[in-house]
């Protein structure tokens, strides 16, 4: 995908958001309706009606959202409807934005399906390979 160099900060900082425990999960069968707000690594495998605040979401492939995102860092298979406010997106193949999008830096993989406004900047600069380290939480 030559979008990155091969070791760049997006990819290490990728790596250890992976590595993480996940702390939350909203099981498939669960329909939430009102905001959440989380702490540490949320897997969202149902339906939210609601704002999302947190720090590092994975949105699975069952997963749906309508509602706003404010996140670190957020991973998407599953399909929302809403503005993303992220330090790093990653868009996988079969997941569907729709919404503004502003994350500091973007991975989009190829059958993602992305309609809407999209900023990739830090401060806003120039989009670069290196964004992810300006506004990342360093651990």
């Amino acid at each position: 995908m030559g979008m990155f160099a091969k070791n760049s900060p997006h990819d290490q900082d990728m790596k250890k958001v992976e590595a993480e425990a996940i702390s939350s999960i909203i099981d498939k069968t669960m329909i939430v309706t009102g905001g959440i707000t989380f702490k540490g690594k949320a897997r969202i495998d149902g339906v939210i009606n609601g704002n999302i605040e947190g720090e590092h979401l994975v949105l699975s492939e069952t997963g749906r959202i309508n509602g706003d995102i404010v996140v670190s860092s957020f991973n998407c298979y599953g399909v929302i409807e809403g503005n993303i406010k992220t330090s790093m997106l990653t868009a996988r193949k079969n997941c569907s934005i729709k919404g503004k999008l502003e994350a500091g830096s973007l991975t989009v993989e190829s059958g993602a399906a992305i309609q809407g406004e999209i900023r990739v900047a830090v401060d806003g600069g120039a989009a670069t390979a290196s964004n992810s380290l300006h506004d990342a939480p360093q651990p």
